[in-house]
């Protein structure tokens, strides 16, 4: 599991308690910081579920078509050079 999806659940959860904490208070500052910190941690999450996934597509693209991948990393490298000649 990628730290970032653990990082981002573990402040989603503080943000809820948080949140709750405030309310059950009546304290609107800390209901504020708790949805920031719940939204933080949404992000942070979405953004290692997000991380996770690529990370899978590029493995699979290699072991599957691993023709197909040396080509595109050969162009790649091709227009890399080429952008750094003068005309």
């Amino acid at each position: 599991m990628d730290q970032d999806k653990v990082a981002g659940m573990a402040k989603k959860a503080a943000g809820n308690a948080e949140e709750g904490l405030g309310r059950a208070v009546g304290d609107a500052e800390s209901q504020v910081a708790g949805k920031a910190r719940r939204a933080e941690g949404a992000a942070q999450e979405t953004y290692g579920r997000a991380k996770e996934s690529m990370e899978d597509t590029v493995r699979d693209c290699i072991e599957n078509r691993p023709y197909t991948t040396a080509a595109i990393a050969l162009a790649v490298g091709w227009l890399i050079g080429r952008s750094h000649r003068p005309l």
